[in-house]
Order: structure tokens, then C-alpha cells, then sequence
């Protein structure tokens, strides 16, 4: 009997659920500096972003027992993500961020056990650990946010290469990348000791992932598994 083709476009969904959540991020990432004017489109790009993190919860197929704490976690999270950052935010604010962060450091660790442990590493793999280079960028640019909510002055802004004063959501995420790259974020400098300290945690991870990524993608093609095919 053939499978339909709703049953086969299913599978296509569920077998490339980290290709899809990549594809998602790399999205948002590029397109966040042409929506984060005020507005509707604004608003509703947030919108889509926040689902974003449903759409993570997805990928990792999480256990019964772990779901409802993720999907618990997602609440604030999605609350961070959706409603605008300032500077000099409340309290409600920086618990929402520093929940939000909870949640985004849950999701990459049942993630990275959950691509890591894989014996022969296929494209989803690949496309998972991928994620997770972006999901820690995305994570440190809202720790960023929240240093700077606390301490309005952490981050100094070069008035001769930025428009505004004050530093907003897309330029932590800027400054995030750009300092877990190594490349380096022109314009924008951590002078807070909290905010230095962040910025040197992350540049380490960010190169220490890459070569441990690299070294565990050549094992596993070089050394297979003896239940591998030969």
C-alpha cells in the first residue's frame, strides 16, 4: 500500500525538524535590522520570533516528563522576546530576561546531548549543532540586554559609526556574534566589568565549541561505529 502524500510530507517535516528550526534562525538574524523599526510589521516580526521558540521545543522531541518544564519556561521567554527592551527596565523585566535565559540554556543543553550523542553524525546533526551556535548567540545578545538594563552605562555606543545613543536588541545581537566570532563589534564597546566578563565567556565558548565540534565531526568519520555500516 503507498503511503499518501500528507503521511510522506509529514515525515519530510518530522525527519528535518533541525534543518527547519536553522532555517528559522538564520531568518530572524537576517532579517531583524529591516523590522525593528516600531509598528505593525515590528510587532508582528516579534511575534513570529517568540513561536520560535515552540518551534525549538519541537525539534528536540523532549520526554513527557521534561516537556511541561520547557513548555513552562517558554512562557517567559516568550514574554522577553515579544515585549520592547529599554534601558533602566523594572523588575518584571529583568526576571522575564533572566527566566528567558534559563529556558534558552535548557534547550541547548537537551540539544547538544541530543546531537552529540549521535555515533554517526548525518546532516540533521550537522544542522542541529548549527542551532546551537545560534541559539547561544541569541542567548548571550539577551544576557547583554539585561547587563545593560541593570547598568544603563555597560555599553558604550560610538557616536561617529551609530545613528542612536542608546544601544537596542539588534545591537546585542551585534555585538553578540560578533564577539563569539572573534570578528569583533565595531562601534559598540563593553565598559562594565559584568558586561567584559560576559563578552570574554562568550568569545571563549564560542571558539572552544567550534574546535570541539570539528574534532567530534572528523572521529566520528574517520573512527565509525561498529554498528555502523562499514
Amino acid at each position: 500500500m503507498q503511503p499518501s502524500s500528507a503521511s510522506v510530507h509529514r515525515q519530510t517535516l518530522t525527519g528535518h525538524k533541525f534543518f527547519l528550526l536553522f532555517l528559522f534562525l538564520l531568518a530572524v538574524l537576517v532579517l531583524y535590522p529591516y523590522l525593528q523599526n516600531e509598528g505593525f510589521g515590528y510587532f508582528a516580526f516579534r511575534v513570529v520570533a517568540s513561536a520560535g521558540l515552540l518551534v525549538a521545543v519541537y525539534a528536540i522531541r523532549l520526554r513527557r516528563t521534561l516537556l511541561p518544564v520547557a513548555l513552562l519556561l517558554a512562557v517567559p521567554a516568550v514574554l522577553e522576546r515579544m515585549l520592547p527592551s529599554h534601558t533602566n527596565a523594572g523588575v518584571l523585566t529583568i526576571l522575564t530576561t533572566v527566566l528567558g535565559f534559563v529556558f534558552d540554556v535548557f534547550i541547548v543543553v537537551v540539544m547538544f546531548r541530543r546531537v552529540f550523542a549521535t555515533d554517526k553524525p548525518n546532516s540533521e546533526t550537522i544542522f542541529g549543532a548549527l542551532c546551537i551556535y545560534l541559539l547561544v548567540g541569541f542567548t548571550f545578545a539577551s544576557l547583554f540586554g539585561m547587563v545593560a538594563a541593570v547598568q544603563p552605562k555597560a555599553f558604550y555606543l560610538d557616536p561617529l559609526t551609530n545613528l542612536h545613543a542608546t544601544p537596542d536588541r539588534f545591537d546585542f545581537i551585534y555585538y553578540s556574534f560578533a564577539t563569539m566570532t572573534s570578528l569583533g563589534a565595531v562601534g559598540i564597546t563593553a565598559v562594565s566589568a559584568p558586561a567584559r566578563s560576559l563578552s570574554v565567556i562568550e568569545a571563549i565558548i564560542g571558539v572552544l565549541y567550534l574546535a570541539v565540534l570539528i574534532s567530534r565531526l572528523m572521529d566520528s568519520y574517520r573512527y565509525p561505529s561498529a554498528s555502523g555500516p562499514s
